[in-house]
């Protein structure tokens, strides 16, 4: 059966802002049933379990089930950049104060998994971690509350965040998917605990883990939805070969891999299954970048660095690369058709976008004989993981190669690959910027300087670009938005180049027919809980 003809034949989804296009099942569904295990294939390891620590899909897809959060994207509508529902919280809050305060009211009863009372206090400590995490912790989310002045609880019914001005980024940052809320007792004990166990309060208990293998979890018959969860646990298979994870769905052992195959791979599935086979479609709010680290020679040189975008042929990649890999848009910084992200005609004034691909490669000849490296070589770090981070790898190498340059590629598991990002042990590495809710005031957080960025691993400290991202989040006027950001966008690719995009990425999610209730999103994080799932058969 031809992909292209299917999808035509499969009623759409509703849409939203979030430009997210899904394809499921017909209109009308039968009630959800109870029971059965959903078992689902996730393509890596997290390097840890704390998911204010971490960016990965390894860590959401088999953990979120065990963690409650304040708020979240509605899972009835995750493709919605600005629907968002409780979830710990009794109702959504009207903001106070000019919009400066925010006051949460908190369920009672909620228990977590060890029996213990889930309070105000535990939330509080929760965010407390992730806003202003104490020496020797990680938080990777430290700049999308950049506005926050404090957050407390003046009893255990209620929390409230007072900011330092308004801003209308802080509701979506607060829904971000890894804001586990965590017991404040667990964290007095340890502040790192949870890097190497779990203790929620979501709508499954942690059942057990076979290194290397699988993560499994059962019920919580105490969860604080009632009727939920529908299944009666989940067990979730790592596998990090595509060939493998087809196979799994093919074969029936595995359901769904909830972060994406290319499109070859999804019409091989559809072919094989015709009608026992769903494909949901939708634009990505991730994208693949390649960082050189500025306090290496010779990538401390703007020229250098310059020179390495110039010879990447976005336009033409994305017609070859979509067929075969998860990525397909050209853009900027932004996630591409938002109304703050450039336009194609600003784009192609970007080093590195201009549509003439020999006018670039020829100036970046020129740039790296200027800087006396017309020879240069150099080693890039790669996760080894095969989409897109290998395909992406390769095709870079390539590019460079055109205008004279030697790349060895380096690849290597999650947990050494974060960590030589960490330390920037690196020349130049793949990157990247893979974010939940739509939100690009926030998720160009990625660009910031070394010490504030989100997981930023250029190893530069640019202030200028500091104050554009502040700047953004003072402002409500959109044009206003608009115009710092070109600013800031011309800053990171073009005049400091610090970071560079390749392409954005394509989700595209088949799925055994019998799984109901999962709607996809523009991110592979969200509407992870697995809460609405449920099985037919």
């Amino acid at each position: 059966m031809n992909l292209a003809k299917y999808l035509r034949a499969v009623p759409i989804m509703a849409v939203s802002a979030a430009v997210a296009i899904g394809f499921a099942g017909a209109p009308g569904q039968a009630a959800p049933k109870t029971g059965g295990i959903l078992n689902f294939v996730v393509p890596d390891e997290p390097p840890s379990w704390d998911g204010h620590r971490e960016t990965t899909f390894a860590l959401i897809h088999p953990f979120a089930p065990f963690y409650s959060l304040l708020i979240k994207v509605n899972p009835e509508n995750p493709s919605s950049p600005t629907d968002f529902v409780c979830d710990l919280c009794t109702e959504m809050p009207t903001p106070t104060d000019g919009g400066r305060t925010y006051t949460f009211k908190i369920k009672q009863g909620v228990k977590f998994h060890d029996g213990t009372p889930l309070t105000a206090q535990d939330v509080v400590a929760s965010y407390k971690k992730i806003i202003f995490p104490p020496e020797g912790t990680t938080s990777a989310r430290v700049a999308y509350f950049v506005m926050v002045d404090s957050v407390s609880a003046p009893d255990d019914h209620t929390v409230v965040f007072k900011l330092k001005y308004p801003s209308g980024a802080f509701i979506p940052a607060l829904a971000t998917p890894y804001n586990f809320i965590y017991s404040k007792a667990k964290l007095d004990q340890d502040i790192r605990w949870y890097e190497k166990n779990v203790m929620g309060s979501g709508p499954f208990k942690f059942a057990g883990r076979e290194a290397g293998a699988s993560v499994r979890g059962e019920r919580n018959k105490d969860y604080h939805v009632p009727g939920q969860p529908y299944l009666d646990g989940f067990e979730a298979i790592f596998s990090n070969k595509q060939a493998v994870q087809v196979q799994a769905i093919r074969g029936d052992r595995a359901a769904i891999q909830f972060r994406g195959f290319p499109p070859k791979s999804t019409e091989d599935l559809v072919n094989a299954l015709g009608k026992d086979i769903t494909v949901q479609e939708s634009d990505w709010n991730c994208v693949l970048l390649f960082t050189p680290n500025h306090k290496k020679k010779p990538f401390d040189d703007v020229r250098v660095r310059r020179a390495l975008t110039l010879a990447v042929d976005r336009w033409g990649g994305s017609q070859s690369l979509s067929r075969i890999a998860i990525v397909k848009a050209v853009g900027g910084v932004v996630f591409p058709g938002h109304p703050l992200a450039a336009t194609k005609a600003e784009l192609e004034q970007i080093p590195g976008f201009w549509p003439d691909i020999n006018k670039s490669r020829a100036e970046a000849k020129r740039l790296l004989q200027e800087a006396g490296v017309p020879g240069l070589k150099f080693e890039l770090s790669n996760r080894a993981v095969d989409q897109p981070y290998t395909i992406v790898g390769t095709w870079l190498i390539d590019q460079w190669r055109q205008i004279g340059v030697t790349v060895e590629q380096k690849m290597e598991p999650t947990g050494p690959f974060y960590a030589r990002l960490r330390s920037a042990d690196f020349d130049v590495t793949v990157d990247f910027n893979c974010q939940s809710v739509i939100n690009p005031l926030l998720d160009i957080g990625k660009f910031l300087s070394e010490d504030i960025g989100n997981e930023s691993y250029g190893a530069y400290i640019d202030r200028d670009l500091d104050k554009m991202f502040e700047a953004m989040n003072r402002t409500s006027d959109e044009a206003e938005q608009r115009k710092l950001m070109r600013q800031f966008e011309k800053r990171v690719l073009d005049e400091q180049g610090h970071s560079f995009v390749t392409l954005w990425w394509n989700r595209i999610i088949p799925h055994r027919s019998y799984v109901k209730g999962w709607k996809i999103s523009p991110s592979h994080y969200l509407n992870q809980d697995l809460a609405n799932v449920w099985l037919d058969k």
